[in-house]
């Protein structure tokens, strides 16, 4: 999700696509198998401050964030980017529930956020346990309308306070219907990337600061227990097939499969990749925000959801 880290890898050396340099950019998606063979990254004709938080409806267009300039913008089946929404809340990461409302992080007055396709807004939560939460940065909503999120602290120029009420950066559990959210894990740096299988059963966080990704068992409850470590790599923002392989954005994307083992960097060229989804009719589009620039690449596999 957008955060400042990205600003470390301005000094990192992006990929010149000479004739050479894409030439060898194919050959390096021709070996990741998740790839289409034969697929190139096809870039968007637009600018963003830094695009974020991509998610896709039951139709399969896909929305995503400009959250500087507070914009939700469409990027539909046919092909054709619209601007959805302005004054969106700072929205950063989104996820559709069930009732087709985009659920959004929205760390201008730090809120999760429902937001109908007809632009009308219901905030869900605005604090936890009186203090304001640090800004709810990604999330993922289960089958059963619970919502998964993370809440790491950026500081944001828009803020008026200059240090965060909470103690801590946590991974929450907001229950459907529910005004309270439930801390699941306390213990780390600074969860960032979220996901969940569609069988409701596992949930992967990212440590952003910590380099690590962790697996956890989803109870019936929603809470969460036997965390083990999925990959020695943070991710800001992340996605799932349904092969059950995992997509960690960052520096590219790096995919593992399901058991945590690399299948490969998807080179972007674009100082950081912030988030990513699947989307498109057959759900086999993968949509990469990669700060300034928005990617599409075509899979051999299909996201879930």
């Amino acid at each position: 999700m957008y955060t400042k880290k990205y600003l470390l890898f301005t000094l990192v050396p992006l990929l010149t696509f000479t004739a050479f340099g894409q030439q060898s950019t194919d050959a390096t998606l021709n070996s990741i198998p998740v790839v289409k063979p034969g697929a190139t990254l096809v870039k968007l004709p637009q600018q963003f401050a830094f695009a974020e938080g991509p998610a896709v409806d039951k139709k399969g267009d896909i929305y995503f964030t400009d959250q500087p300039n507070d914009k939700i913008w469409k990027y539909d089946v046919n092909g054709k980017l619209s601007l959805f929404m302005n004054k969106t809340g700072r929205a950063n990461g989104l996820y559709f529930d069930k009732q087709q409302r985009i659920v959004a992080c929205a760390d201008e007055q730090n809120e999760l956020r429902a937001i109908t396709l007809k632009k009308k807004v219901t905030v869900l939560l605005d604090n936890f346990e009186g203090q304001k939460l640090n800004g709810p940065n990604d999330l993922w909503v289960d089958s059963k309308g619970g919502i998964y999120f993370t809440d790491p602290y950026y500081q944001r120029d828009y803020w008026q306070r200059k240090k965060p009420d909470m103690k801590g950066c946590y991974v929450y559990y907001l229950p459907k219907g529910s005004r309270k959210a439930v801390i699941l894990d306390s213990t780390l740096i600074q969860p960032n990337g979220i996901v969940g299988k569609a069988d409701g059963k596992t949930l992967y966080v990212a440590d952003i600061n910590d380099n690590k990704t962790w697996r956890y068992q989803i109870n019936a409850d929603g809470s969460l227990s036997n965390r083990q470590l999925f990959a020695a790599q943070g991710s800001d923002g992340m996605t799932i097939d349904r092969q059950g392989n995992i997509y960690l954005a960052g520096v590219g994307v790096t995919v593992y499969n399901a058991q945590g083992v690399k299948l490969g960097n998807i080179p972007v060229p674009s100082k950081w990749v912030g988030n990513l989804c699947f989307g498109g009719q057959r759900r086999d589009l993968l949509l990469i925000t990669a700060s300034e620039s928005v990617y599409t690449l075509q899979m051999a596999v299909k996201g879930e959801g």
